[in-house]
């Protein structure tokens, strides 16, 4: 790992499990200098990939916050491609416990006898809630969330080199999230709803609430509901889009 090393990320889908506004589902593309990773993985991500320049080969890993088709929906596409592709780098799922046979059966649904798992080049990795994954280019460290509970839901910090990137995944308002954003250089955090309040979704109006208690440098709101768009002009805070880069030296 570069300790030195600068760190872009492009938005590939800000959007909700409803693509409300157009915005494509949730998937951010990071870039180092020694690797390559996507932070979810929804449903439209590889034409998102593809709009942004981005190849499904050169992607080292792909971390998983939790198992909505919005989040983690696109591997079967984004796999199919990995396939085809034969100077693809050997590839890392890291997500909660349950992935492998998850993505399969989603292969077997949507393209019965098309591809077989065990044939690629994919390392799955399981973590649990409070763990710490270390890999030789980038190090996660989970922290579990409220949303809807059987999708085993969580928030990343994902430190690569000296940078770190945070992630709230899907949430309401949890004090966990301080601990999430601690310090980090870009915190992304899910802002379903301007004041509406329903579980497992946070609102601007909340969240505007525990800013003093946010100890990031930058922060991003993504995951816009209809409710939420129609009131951007009331929002002060900086949002994702599609699209969006921002690079971290």
């Amino acid at each position: 790992m570069n300790k030195n090393q600068s760190v872009t990320l492009t938005v590939i889908g800000s959007g909700d499990a409803f693509g409300s506004g157009g915005r494509l589902n949730t998937c951010f593309h990071v870039q180092a200098a020694d690797c390559q990773l996507l932070i979810d993985c929804g449903a439209t991500v590889l034409s998102g990939l593809k709009q942004s320049g981005f190849r499904v080969g050169d992607i080292d890993a792909i971390l998983i916050t939790h198992f909505h088709g919005d989040h983690y929906g696109g591997l079967p596409f984004f796999l199919l491609d990995y396939a085809r592709q034969q100077d693809a780098k050997p590839l890392t799922i890291i997500s909660p416990p349950g992935a492998k046979p998850r993505i399969q059966s989603l292969l077997d649904l949507l393209y019965p006898g098309s591809l077989q798992l065990d044939t690629l080049a994919l390392t799955f990795i399981a973590y649990q809630p409070f763990e710490v994954v270390e890999t030789a280019n980038f190090v996660v460290q989970t922290f579990p969330v409220i949303h809807v509970a059987a999708a085993l839901p969580n928030a990343f910090r994902i430190q690569l080199g000296k940078h770190v990137i945070s992630y709230s995944g899907d949430t309401e308002w949890t004090p966990v999230l301080v601990d999430v954003a601690k310090d980090a250089d870009l915190f992304i955090c899910q802002c379903n709803y301007y004041e509406k309040d329903a579980k497992g979704h946070l609102n601007y109006r909340t969240l505007q609430q525990h800013l003093p208690e946010l100890s990031c440098k930058k922060i991003w709101l993504t995951h816009f509901d209809v409710d939420m768009l129609a009131h951007m002009e009331q929002v002060e805070l900086e949002y994702a889009e599609d699209g969006k880069q921002i690079t971290i030296a």
